[in-house]
Formats: structure tokens, sequence, C-alpha cells
């Protein structure tokens, strides 16, 4: 007889391979069809909201693993609070206006500046449109859950009303206003930045030092002395104004073969070889301030003079501790040269090339060129002392990737040094994750200028301000109100459609403007002021409250999105628009270089779905230290891959036992009348469920997976799968044993379905199908606990005593297999001693000692035997012969040679 035939072997249809590719879609198509989020929503009605904001990527290609890890690990955010009892509204965004989209566009073949710019606005509009599309599509095939029917998009009516209103409130408090100021200008893009559009890269630049010569001494110098100015811009030089030196520092009169020079005294010994100057004497020392106001002629154009002011700012760190001012180019510069009422020269046009004023070898040159024509000019008329060069961290054009400058232009700002006191009371006030993000942002705020916000583009939302005959900026809340109002009927692109006059509310009058005659800004908002607003246009605006519980982006937000949120936040409502701020480093290659299309390197996220699937990609994101740069490869993607087979054959092998899903609620026996060996397990489950929580609510994805991978591996199949299976396959099927056993492994499935759901969206949905956990989906569950009525603490303070006693047993085994004793553990007879307690815990907790053990026999003696660690053990071999049936050896003499149970069991059949 084949007495395979009469065992419960493993049987599940649920398949060993994921074929994750094909399934995935179909899942997505189902939670799409059957309105999975809206289900979501109406499940937990009632309950506590936990609102996750979500910053919205710009729409602009297709998405790449950044996104990809964001998105993922938001997804994981939502649904595991959900699943513990939260509501979760998600109402995912985009960022769509700005310098990007206008270049594709153009690439296109519109030209902006040969077209009616509303009609290029249009074009922009639907351009972007299609990209937020494009970019849904990513984001759906990752198994992200939220409100994708109605996202939130910065180009939308009332998306750009409710911004118009937060300008206007901004306005009114006094915390917008235009001035002059230098701003990081960028020549590529022809307009100002903010200091979130911009990023440091190494360049290599001229270094040169100049003479200014003397020309009123004030009585101190004579007309035959120079002052030594250092600089890294040498196009600066025709727009200088001035010569900064420390008030308190001493500065040295040098007598040399190239002149009388001055320059920081203890700088003297670093200075004179550079200039090539072997011999010199020091005539005399002054204290910065007593050269205050002596007047030098400028290098380069005898008509103009540079004035000797003071300044705090000016170190011994490098150069001369003389200063070379230019105040259109440099804020230091600006606020000494408005101090000392110097000129402001913007020399510079917007494309970045020399105008006119700076002479006719200079005027066209760009900036980068006229750094060379400059040097050489100085040289020629013998102002220059040294010219090399050096490597250092330059501002370039984060969009462009092309340097930018500084240069003093009228702009729109945001102050914040009104509010910057609030500002950073309210960042003390906020839960950071990383920790290190409070300081980051403190420092950043603390020292932060005031912000400009006007652009020099066409694709943006406009500055809604009217100027009056005399050029006076109209600040009225009901001139701003009126825009607003026509913004959410029309859109934004109706400040470009009509005129002034026609913007304005019926019949307005304004004391600038007798005549009634009014213009409008051409320029648009930074679209970090667009994004900034997301708390109103998308938050407020849909019902969600203020302030978010997180805001969750990438390490370069801090700078971003976080800044420009928190500054409009405050200005408008008085405190932060979050209570928690959790961020991510960059996805790097296996070498450690971050990816990016330039560097070749990149991974697609498509390319991984199409792959291995969206779920190991979820793996991957989970199970990386996320919150610094973290790597992504084949060789990773493979190692993530298996990780997802073990798991998916230890959840089949559970299934499997099931009696091919056959075993259902009604079959399970009361946790609590289960053997303590049996609770073990729970009590051992219900740690990991604790745990799980507590670390999904702390953000530590990477120890839920751990915590849930070595349960698997460890618990169950190590152990308990281990030496249950003689229950599982041998007895009969409805054997109260086997039934005890079968409780356990459902609860455990039921359980680590919950916990991993957040993470392996299909594959759990796809256990669900099979198990109905959840009639609908396992994503409208929720996590739960086995409540056992026991001294759990007491249980596992007994079983961590015998399994030590088990872990010697495993030694003995294997140093009888390895003695040629015993080919497997069936084969062995154990003979075992152990002191009173330990044998008093094993007779309670162990009814078959053998089973527990997987071996054939085991005997309790008092006597001396091989020691190890905890117990004696003597290992024998079995006597008698092998069961056909269970494998045991058995000296019985049934049929075929069953031993005795299993042909007692064959009997009940």
């Amino acid at each position: 007889m084949d007495y395979k035939e009469t065992l419960h072997m493993p049987k599940t249809a649920f398949e060993m391979r994921g074929n994750l590719t094909k399934k995935e879609p179909k899942y997505q198509k189902r939670w799409e069809e059957e309105r999975l989020y809206d289900k979501m929503l109406v499940k937990r009605e009632g309950a506590e909201s936990f609102v996750l904001h979500d910053g919205p990527p710009y729409a602009n290609g297709d998405i790449h693993l950044g996104h990809a890890l964001n998105k993922i690990l938001k997804d994981v955010i939502n649904r595991s609070k959900f699943m513990e009892g939260y509501k979760v509204p998600y109402i995912p965004g985009w960022d769509t206006h700005g310098l990007p989209i206008e270049t594709a566009v153009t690439k296109l073949g519109f030209d902006r500046k040969k077209m009616n710019i509303a009609d290029f606005r249009k074009i922009c509009y639907d351009y972007a449109l299609e990209q937020v599309e494009k970019q849904k599509a990513g984001f759906l095939s990752l198994g992200s859950v939220g409100d994708y029917d109605h996202p939130y998009i910065t180009l939308t009516k009332d998306f750009e009303a409710r911004q118009i209103e937060i300008f206007g409130k901004m306005a009114m408090d006094g915390l917008i206003y235009k001035g002059l100021k230098p701003v990081y200008w960028s020549p590529s893009s022809e307009s100002a930045l903010a200091e979130a559009e911009v990023e440091y890269k190494d360049i290599k630049s001229p270094t040169i030092y100049v003479k200014f010569q003397v020309k009123d001494g004030k009585g101190i110098l004579d007309q035959d002395t120079y002052f030594v100015i250092w600089t890294t811009t040498p196009w600066t030089i025709p727009g200088n104004k001035g010569i900064a030196l420390h008030p308190n520092m001493e500065y040295a009169l040098i007598n040399t073969n190239k002149g009388k020079l001055v320059v920081l005294n203890e700088l003297i010994e670093e200075l004179m070889p550079k200039f090539n100057i072997d011999e010199y004497s020091i005539e005399k020392t002054f204290k910065g301030k007593e050269l205050e106001s002596i007047t030098t002629i400028h290098p380069l154009y005898d008509d103009r003079e540079s004035l000797v002011v003071l300044a705090d700012y000016v170190t011994a760190d490098a150069g001369t501790g003389c200063v070379h001012t230019a105040p259109a180019f440099g804020v230091d510069d600006f606020n000494t040269g408005m101090r000392y009422g110097l000129d402001m020269d913007v020399n510079v046009d917007e494309q970045g090339k020399l105008m006119a004023s700076t002479g006719k070898e200079l005027e066209g040159q760009y900036v980068e060129d006229a750094n060379k024509t400059v040097t050489q000019m100085l040289d020629a008329n013998g102002s220059l002392l040294n010219l090399t060069f050096i490597t250092h961290s330059y501002p370039h054009d984060w969009r462009t990737k092309k340097p930018i400058i500084f240069r003093a232009t009228t702009q729109w700002f945001a102050s914040i040094d009104k509010i910057r006191d609030q500002l950073l009371d309210q960042i003390h006030s906020i839960s950071w994750v990383p920790s290190w993000g409070e300081g980051r942002m403190h420092n950043m705020i603390a020292d932060r200028g005031d912000w400009c916000i006007s652009r020099q583009r066409a694709w943006g939302v406009p500055i809604p301000i009217f100027y009056g005959e005399d050029d006076t900026p109209i600040m009225d809340e009901e001139v701003f109100k009126h825009v607003a109002a026509l913004f959410a009927e029309h859109g934004s692109n109706i400040w470009f459609e009509k005129e002034a006059k026609e913007l304005l509310p019926e019949g307005y009058t304004n004391e600038h403007s007798p005549n009634g005659i009014f213009r409008k800004e051409v320029d648009t908002m930074d679209v970090w002021f667009d994004s900034g607003s997301s708390h109103t246009g998308a938050m407020k605006e849909r019902g969600l409250g203020y302030p978010a519980d997180l805001y969750f982006e990438g390490s370069d937000q801090y700078r971003g999105w976080f800044n420009s949120s928190l500054i409009i936040g405050t200005a408008v409502y008085g405190e932060a628009p979050y209570k928690q701020v959790l961020s991510h480093g960059f996805v790097m290659d296996e070498k450690g270089v971050k990816m990016s299309k330039s560097q070749w390197n990149s991974v697609a996220p498509s390319e991984i779905t199409k792959k291995y699937g969206a779920d190991i990609l979820r793996l991957w994101a989970t199970s990386v230290d996320y919150q610094a740069d973290c790597s992504m490869g084949q060789n990773i993607l493979k190692q993530v891959a298996e990780n997802y087979r073990k798991v998916r054959n230890t959840f089949r092998f559970l299934m499997a036992n099931l009696d091919n899903n056959t075993f259902t609620k009604e079959n399970l026996v009361p946790v609590n009348e289960l053997s303590k060996l049996n609770q073990y397990i729970l009590v051992k489950l219900n740690e990991v469920i604790r745990a799980s929580i507590k670390a999904y609510n702390e953000y530590r994805f990477a120890d839920v997976v751990s915590m849930l991978t070595n349960f698997m591996t460890n618990e169950l199949s190590a152990y308990y799968l281990d030496y249950t299976k003689d229950i599982l396959y041998i007895e009969n099927i409805d054997d109260p044993e086997r039934r005890q056993v079968q409780t356990v492994l459902y609860e455990c499935l039921d359980a680590l379905t919950r916990l991993w759901a957040p993470i392996l969206v299909h594959t759990c949905e796809e256990i669900n199908d099979f198990m109905h956990f959840d009639e609908e989906s396992i994503h409208l569950a929720a996590f739960k606990e086995i409540e056992l009525d026991i001294d759990e603490r007491s249980l596992l303070d007994k079983m961590q005593r015998i399994l030590l006693i088990r872990k010697d047993v495993l030694k003995a085994l294997e140093i009888a297999r390895n003695a040629g004793e015993i080919k497997k553990s069936l084969e062995a007879h154990l003979v075992m001693s152990m002191d009173e307690e330990d044998q008093k815990i094993f007779d309670e907790l162990i009814q078959n000692p053998a089973q527990w053990l997987i071996v054939s026999k085991v005997d309790f003696v008092k006597a001396d035997l091989p020691s190890y660690e905890n117990c004696q053990i003597e290992v024998k071999k079995a006597e008698g012969h092998v069961c056909p049936r269970c494998w045991n050896y058995t000296t019985s003499e049934h049929e075929d040679g069953l031993c005795d149970r299993c042909a007692r069991i064959l009997e009940k059949e």
C-alpha cells in the first residue's frame, strides 16, 4: 500500500512563484473599479483622522526611483495608519508651474517670445496635465492608494484663487514688499531664483589680486599707495564702488618694489610670495577704522572712485583683508553700499552679459568670458598683482545646472525678518524625524534673508499687483479679493487675456491714479509659493483641517517645500502647517553614486515593476535605511526578490496546511484552550504584532520587515512548522491536536497578512482572496492582536528555559551525525537527565518530547550522561524499523511495519 496517499500533505492553489508582473495590474484595476479608497474612508467614518499631506512632485517626465521611494513609503504610512483604525484621507498633488514646463514646451517648437503669452500659457497648461496623467499612472502602478481621481494640482482655478488670497493676506499684513536687492539670478533662465532653487557644485575660477591707487588719503596715506583687493569674480570689478576693511583689525602699509601696499598685517607673510615680492618693509600699521573714507581710483576707469568703507564681515580667512565691494552683485556688498550711499551700478543684463557702461571692450560679453578680459585689462595697466585658479563650491541653477550670479534687481519679496522669531518658535514645537531636521531647519530660517518671490517667467501664477500712474504698487484688500474671485471663475490666464482696467473691480478708483489709468505686474510667483500654499489650496480647501499630522519628503525639502510651507503657513495662520516632519535620503546606485539621468545610472521604477513586480520594489523601499541615502541596483534587487520568495513560501506553507483552504474560522479551537506549547507561538506572535505596530508608528519600516521576516523564519519555519509536520501530516484530519496546530497557523496567517499588508499590498490581497480574512479586501481590515487570557510573561520564561534544553539536544544530535552514529534525527533515541525544576517545566509544557525534539524516542533518567550547557544527553541509535507512514522508528509488528499510532489512525480513516 502507498501510505503517502493516507497523509495530509500540504495543498493549496496559492502559487509558489508570485507571478507579480501578471497579477498586480489586475489587483490595481480591481481596486480602482471597486473604489477601494472610497470604501476605506467609509469604513472609518467617524474615526480620528490622520492626514499625511502630499508634497507635490513636479509634473515633468516619468517618475524616477526617488519618486517611487517617496510614494511607496507614504502609501505604507497611510495603509498602516488605516489598519490601526484611523481615517486616512490622502490627496495626491502635483506642482505644475515654472521653468521646466516652459522649457519642455519651447523644445516642442513654441517660442514664448514670439507668441501671445496667454496662448503660450494654454500650451503649458495642456502639457502639464499630460505629465500629471503620466505620473499618476506611474504611482498607481506602485500600488499607491488615494484620491487619484481628484488630486490637487497647482494650476487649477480653485488652487490659484486660494493662492491669491494668501498673497493678499500677507500683503495686507505688511509681509509682501517690492525692493531693489541682490538676488540669485540665473542668466540661463533669465529669472531670479529662490534659495531652494539653488544647488552647489565645484567649479574652477580665476582668483585675482588687484591694486587700487589712493586718490584722497585724507592726510593718512600718500597717493602713491595702493589697497590690494582679492576676488574670484573678475567680471564684478567694473561694478566696484568700495573697499571694505574690518574696523578693529590691523592693516599694514608695506614698502615694496611694486609700490606701497595696504593689506591685513597678519597676512603679509602669506601674500608677499604670491606677489613675487622678496624684499619689503612695514612702514606703519593702522586700525581699519582709521582708514575709513579714503578714496581710491578705479583700476579700469580713471574717472571713477572707490570708497574705503568698514564692515564687520571682513575676515582673515582668505584674500587680503581689503574686500572688493560691488553693491549690485552681493548681499554684504549691497548692505554696505546702502549704509555708505554707494552707487548701485547694475551693469549686467538679464542674460548675464555686461552692459554699455562697462566700456566697449566688455560690452556684450558673458560674465564668464568677461573674467578673462577684465584680468587682461588689469594686467595691461599694471594693476594685477597675481592670477591663479582655484576649485571651489559655487551656486548653480538647479533646473538648468548652469552657474548663477548675484545681481541687484527690483523684485517682490516676502519678509522673513518680521516673522523670524515666530518661525523659530514653531520649528521647536514640531516633531522632526530624523531629529537633526530641527537644527537644520532652525539654521536655515535663522540665517535666510527675505524671500524673493517674483519670477520673470510666463508660466506661473501672476503676482496680483496693479500700479498707479505714479508707479505705486496698489495693496488693497478689495482688489486682492476681486482677483481671487476672477481666478476662481476663469483661472489665472485671465490676467494675461485682459487689460488692467478690466481686471479691477468695476468703478475702482485709487488716489495714485487720478486719471483711472493702471498697469499690471508682469512677473509671476516663485513656484515654491505655489506648493507652499498647498496647506490651504488642498488641505483646508478639501476639509482636511490644519495643521497636517505629517509632511514627508526628501531631505532636500528642508530648503524647499518644508521651508516655504512653514513660512506661508505661519504668516497666514500663526502656526506651522505640520505637526511632524519626516524626511528620506536620495537613491544611489550600488557604487554609492547618486542616481540621475545625466549619470546614466538611473533605474526606472517601471523597469523594476515589469521585471520583478511592485511588491519587490515596495519591499526594497521598506527594507533600506531610507532616512539616509540608500542604494539600488540589480544585485540588491535579486537579494530583495529572494527575501520575498522566502516570505511568500512561508505564507504558502501556512495556507497549504489548512487543508486546501477548507479549514475555516468555524474549525478554530478557542485560543485559551490550546496547549501551552501552541499558546507560546501566539504569545510570540503578539510580541511581533505590538512591536510592528510601534515600528510602523515610528516610521521604522526596516524594523517591521526584519521582525516579521525573523518571526516567520525563526519561530515558524525553523521551529514550530518543523516539529508540527508530524501532527499536520500524520494525524486524522479532525484530530484535536491537529486542529490546535491549524488554529495557530490560521491565527499567524491572519495576523501576519494584516501586518505585511501595508508593504506587500498585492501579495496580501491575493492571500485574502484565498482566506477571506476580510470579505472584500485585506486593505479594509485592521491590525489584530490575539486575546490570550494567560500569564504571557510566565509562559515566555518557562519556554525560554526549555528552548535552551532543545538547543543542547540539537548540538548533541549534530555531534552524533558527525560521528556517523545517526544519519538523521529520527534515527535517534535520546536519554536525558536534567535538574528537577527544568524537568518540572518540561513535563508541564511538553506532552510528546520525541515529537517536539523530532526524534523517535526520549527517556528521562537520573544518571550521569554526557554534559551540555543546560542538561545531560546521550544519543543512541533508535531500535526497530522505520514506520512506512510517519518515518519514526518503531518496534511494533503491525501490517507493513506500521507503528502503533499510524495503525490506530488508519483504523479511524
